[in-house]
Formats: C-alpha cells, sequence, structure tokens
C-alpha cells in the first residue's frame, strides 16, 4: 500500500483514484479496529469490524469536509470509525430491549443511589424515605408521559441518550432539553416541599 500524504488521501478519495484509496483505508481501519475492539468482541470479531469499517467509510466520506488537517488523515479516520463501532455496539447491546422493560411497574423502584445506602443511622434513613416518597410522587404526578419515560429509561435503567433519543423518536440535543426541564422542575418541587438545594443536589447528581 503506497504511503499518503493527507492532500494525496483527500485528492484520491475523491478523484479517479478512489476505488483504490478506498480498499487501502480499508485495510488500515480494519487493521485498527481489529486491535481496539479485540478485548470487547469475542465473537465473530473479523465479520462485525468488516461491518463497522463499511459503515465508517461512508460516514468518513460524508464527512471529508470537516477534516482539518490537524493530525493525520488516517488518525482521524480511525477516529471517525472508532466512534461508529462503539455507537454500533451500544445499539445491538439494546436492540432486544424496549423503554417499557425498563420501567418499573411501579415507579417506586426508581431510588437514587443516593437514597440507597443499605445502613444509614436512623435519622437519615427517615430522611431518606421522605425524600424517596417526594420524588416518587413527583414522577407520578407533575412530569409529562414523555419527561417520565426519558427519565426512566436514562436515570433507572441506564440507556445511553443516543439510544433513548432513537426510540423516542427525537434527537440527542431535543432529549437533553426535554432530562433538562424534568429535572429542573423536580428540582423546584422538591425545595418547594422543604429539601435543602443540598439535598436535591445529592439526589440528581448521584441517581
Amino acid at each position: 500500500m503506497q504511503t499518503r500524504t493527507n492532500e494525496d488521501w483527500l485528492s484520491d478519495l475523491r478523484g479517479d483514484n478512489q476505488d483504490q484509496a478506498i480498499e487501502d483505508l480499508r485495510r488500515v481501519l480494519k487493521r485498527g479496529l481489529i486491535y481496539a475492539l479485540s478485548s470487547r468482541i469475542q465473537t465473530d470479531l473479523e465479520t462485525q469490524v468488516d461491518d463497522f469499517v463499511q459503515d465508517a467509510i461512508l460516514r468518513i466520506l460524508d464527512k471529508m469536509g470537516t477534516f482539518r488537517g490537524e493530525s493525520k488523515f488516517t488518525t482521524w479516520a480511525q477516529k471517525v470509525a472508532v466512534r461508529v463501532a462503539f455507537t454500533e455496539m451500544r445499539r445491538q447491546r439494546w436492540k432486544d430491549i424496549s423503554i417499557e422493560d425498563l420501567m418499573p411497574e411501579d415507579s417506586g423502584d426508581f431510588t437514587p443511589m443516593v437514597l440507597s445506602d443499605p445502613s444509614p443511622d436512623p435519622e437519615k434513613r427517615a430522611s431518606q424515605t421522605i425524600m424517596l416518597e417526594m420524588v416518587d410522587e413527583m414522577l407520578k404526578n407533575d412530569l409529562t408521559d414523555r419527561q417520565r419515560t426519558a427519565l426512566m429509561a436514562v436515570m433507572h435503567g441506564g440507556m445511553p441518550l443516543e439510544e433513548v433519543a432513537r426510540r423516542m423518536d427525537t434527537n440527542r440535543n431535543a432529549l437533553y432539553k426535554l432530562l433538562h426541564d424534568a429535572r429542573k422542575q423536580m428540582r423546584s418541587g422538591l425545595i418547594e416541599k422543604g429539601l435543602t438545594a443540598q439535598e436535591v443536589l445529592e439526589v440528581f447528581e448521584n441517581g
């Protein structure tokens, strides 16, 4: 495989030598992804990497205009390929799990980490119980269905934002705003109910 400068890669991938340049890039990306993913994928590594590389090449060809030349082109391309691979691996992990599967039958099952200490002192435990009841009540009564679904999927279920956004037919920015508004609403409500700002912060920073 010939050695190319950044300018050579861009020129070849856009010009008459595109087919050969794509094949050379495919080999570079495959070698890099096999190294990066060998500890994460236990079966059919090469087959999965081939699929990731194919998707990555399409993304690279589409995004070449964003390459600023601050690194080697192949280094930039490898970063694109790794992002593509990790995104697809997350999607595969969650593909058989619906958001409904992450929603407990009783929203009281949502317990932020700060409220789940198994052995606090009695006074702290009583305070935690009151806080949990407040959180549960607000989840049930003060949020919209979409706010509650998003909050439970991310905070309780641990589903990645990108996957929740896809399932809810929205985008990451809109989902982030939905979650931000839900948390802000719950923070304000909990403070109105008598919690201190620090207690509310602990619920949402550790939950």
